[in-house]
């Protein structure tokens, strides 16, 4: 049972070509395409990567911002009667204040 040869059939603008149609510069230039698919496969893919990566970065950073901040409940108490003695002081006549 004797094996056929199968040779690769190249389609260029809709003609097919087999390679040993094709001349040394011609086959090169093959080659160049074909390289130069597979780097731009391999970028897209890592492409798709990257702004997956970016977005995971915003969703954390998004997070982190949401955060609710908590108030230390001794601050707001010392805030209040800071603000409760400011309004004495400024609620007191001006020829008090010059006395003291």
């Amino acid at each position: 049972m004797a094996t056929e040869d199968k040779k690769v059939i190249i389609t260029i603008n809709d003609v097919d070509y087999t390679e040993d149609q094709l001349t040394d510069a011609q086959k090169l230039m093959v080659n160049h395409f074909n390289s130069l698919q597979q780097k731009i496969n391999s970028a897209k893919f890592n492409l798709d990567q990257l702004q997956v990566d970016c977005q995971a970065f915003v969703d954390i950073l998004t997070a982190s911002l949401a955060v609710a901040t908590v108030a230390n409940p001794l601050i707001v108490t010392d805030d209040e009667e800071r603000a409760a003695a400011q309004a004495v002081v400024d609620g007191t006549p001006q020829p008090v204040k010059d006395a003291v």
